[in-house]
């Protein structure tokens, strides 16, 4: 994972778990557009926001004033793992970096607990494998989705 590798859009491994709906192994529109933000990587989104975790929800929250533009919504997995299930952005917000930089926050909150991670979302997949400064956080023993099939949380 030290290169960045462009992503297929249909090379994800799919089941339930991993948010494919029956089944079926292709990303929708909406998850195509955050993958392409993530590949671009602008460095700065295009406006500050902050970063809740509204432990009640299991989401990471992307705040602008008071209102929420982006999620990544999440499992806790015992004492020391999240098992990160899907990335959201309110489309008005898309392709503004925030995307990318909710998923960064988010690992780098995840490092500083000392936690590691499932991965169930093919976007932030794809983060990591052109951020492999953050490839340490996958739990070995429950990597989940890879590229081309899928392994269990």
């Amino acid at each position: 994972m030290t290169n960045p590798i462009e992503p297929n859009h249909s090379a994800f491994g799919s089941n339930d778990e991993a948010g494919y709906p029956h089944g079926k192994g292709s990303l929708s529109q909406d998850q195509i557009v955050l993958i392409d933000e993530v590949v671009a990587d602008p460095h700065v989104p295009a406006f500050d926001f902050a970063v809740v975790d509204n432990k009640e929800t299991s989401v990471y929250e992307g705040i602008v004033g008071d209102h929420e533009v982006a999620g990544l919504a999440y499992n806790v997995a015992g004492d020391s793992r999240l098992v990160l299930l899907a990335v959201s952005v309110f489309p008005e917000f898309r392709r503004q970096g925030i995307g990318t930089e909710l998923i960064r926050r988010v690992l780098d909150d995840v490092r500083a607990q000392g936690k590691t991670v499932t991965i169930m979302c093919p976007i932030v997949l794809t983060f990591i494998e052109n951020h492999p400064v953050y490839a340490d956080l996958i739990d070995l023993k429950h990597p989940g989705i890879s590229k081309g099939h899928t392994r269990s949380s």
